[in-house]
């Protein structure tokens, strides 16, 4: 494309855009100037891409009929070939709808990007060099802004276990989709939560893995410092397995600095849980919105844990109840700036993907209305705190997440992991009949456990502990920094004596 060069009217309007004028006078100069500079971007333009999907030819798939589609979990029937050998040789794998496959259209759960990637993924190209099949683009809610399950574009995804509730977010087609047979493994993202809730509400494995240990490259995003990938399965030796295929650093993601891998399934098969040390998190039990048998079913589970030869202790962290104000004071600005970065940002050493901003900027300009209403609000909050409060906020608890990963760095000193439910309250009605304002709220109250540990970036699983009044109850076990394996080994051997 040739850049145009601005009129005057345009040059007023960029110079008021940056809190400056232009005289009569100062006019000419920077017409000149414009002039001078802008064949440079034409010469860029012309500058060839090293990216190396350019040339793959691959079928798009196609959307599912309703009656194929469990749960309304997929978005997009697809079958992308795996290597002929390797781990995960003849594992069909599902990935969310966020997660570019080159040559298949994703769309973010939205009507408001419309987009094929070029390129595979770093964790998708992984799983195909390791013999896995992408087989599903799966749903996902609508632009990754809801941990209900409610707000996708394509509708609603479902529980498997209760149809008339909802599957959760923002990952649900990842999670309901491995109780169709249709899929054995599944990607999902997590910015708040979005991993672990519906692998709860779902009663299926999720780890939000430490951060940066699976590299996020090729994936849309929120925010640079607190984006996770991580994988999801049936069991916890599934997800031990894929995390194995995709951990590690690619040399392209700059959130990765000094990753350190273990071999995960080599982690498992544990005979018991001796010398194992459980700190029962207190604040994290009788949130706001609890079920009373949530919490009943997870500390049914952490006695099972004891009974295993586990040393559990009760702990109590304030500054997990605390830490509300420090997830909206990133999120809100770190989003917005993103997304009024045309959906990458600034600021980081890697690789960006220029088709992705087209088609990113030009839909939020011509389809901004199709929007959520999450995603709305959380715009207008994060430009009212950073253009009315100059970015204050967005400081202060960016400098604060150190003092809350260090609350939870000094209890797991002296724990293995801690422990609490994933969510208050077990999977929510499906009520279609919501006002706008209540899907939202409905769509961020189940995050208070979840959340604060995308700000530390230590792992988090989401394992399935129990039922009640028939529904999945997900215990949550947080470890240090790096030691996901351990984490997989503790949740493993609870799975096994569970049954």
């Amino acid at each position: 494309m040739t850049v145009h060069k601005p009129t005057v009217d345009e040059l007023h309007a960029l110079a008021h855009q940056n809190h400056f004028s232009i005289s009569d006078a100062q006019m000419p100069s920077f017409q000149a100037l414009f002039e001078r500079i802008l064949p440079h971007y034409d010469e860029l333009d012309a500058m060839p891409m090293p990216m190396a999907g350019a040339s793959v030819q691959r079928d798009p798939g196609r959307r599912p009929e309703p009656n194929e589609n469990f749960c309304n979990a997929f978005v997009r029937r697809c079958l992308v070939k795996g290597a002929a050998q390797g781990p995960l040789r003849g594992k069909r794998v599902g990935i969310k709808d966020s997660v570019s496959v080159a040559g298949v259209p994703i769309t973010c759960g939205s009507r408001v990007i419309e987009f094929t990637p070029r390129d595979d993924a770093t964790a998708v190209r992984r799983i195909l060099d390791a013999g896995g099949d992408i087989v599903a683009i799966l749903n996902m809610d609508n632009l990754a802004f809801s941990g209900a399950g409610d707000t996708s574009a394509y509708g609603p995804t479902m529980n498997p276990h209760d149809r008339t509730r909802l599957a959760g977010g923002s990952s649900g087609g990842s999670a309901a989709a491995l109780l169709s047979g249709q899929i054995d493994l599944a990607l999902g993202c997590d910015q708040a939560g979005s991993i672990r809730i519906p692998a709860a509400w779902c009663g299926v494995v999720g780890l939000k893995p430490t951060f940066s240990l699976v590299p996020y490259t090729g994936i849309f995003g929120f925010d640079m410092s607190f984006d996770h990938v991580g994988p999801m399965g049936r069991t916890v030796a599934d997800v031990a397995l894929l995390l194995d295929v995709i951990a590690g650093a690619d040399g392209l993601d700059p959130r990765q600095r000094n990753v350190s891998r273990q071999s995960y399934v080599a982690a498992l098969n544990r005979r018991d849980l001796a010398g194992i040390r459980i700190g029962v998190l207190q604040d994290g039990f009788g949130a706001q919105g609890y079920e009373p048998d949530v919490d009943h079913a997870v500390m049914a589970a952490v006695d099972r844990m004891a009974s295993l030869g586990a040393e559990v202790s009760t702990v109590r962290c304030e500054a997990h109840r605390t830490a509300g104000p420090i997830v909206w004071g990133v999120f809100a600005e770190g989003v917005t700036a993103t997304f009024q970065s045309n959906g990458q940002g600034h600021h980081w050493s890697g690789v960006y993907d220029p088709d992705l901003s087209v088609a990113f900027g030009s839909g939020m300009r011509t389809r901004g209305n199709d929007m959520p209403l999450q995603c709305k609000f959380n715009l207008m909050l994060g430009t009212l705190m950073s253009s009315g409060y100059h970015g204050r906020f967005y400081a202060k608890a960016q400098t604060l997440r150190a003092g809350l990963r260090r609350a939870y760095d000094e209890l797991l000193s002296g724990f293995d992991a801690l422990v609490m439910p994933t969510t208050p309250m077990k999977a929510h009605k499906h009520k279609p009949d919501q006002t706008p304002e209540e899907i939202v709220l409905a769509g961020w109250n189940m995050v208070a456990n979840t959340a604060p540990f995308n700000m530390t970036g230590h792992p988090a699983l989401s394992v399935p502990c129990g039922r009640a009044d028939g529904l999945p109850v997900g215990m949550m076990l947080v470890g240090r920094h790096f030691s996901d394996a351990t984490l997989l080994a503790v949740a493993e051997r609870l799975e096994s004596s569970l049954g």
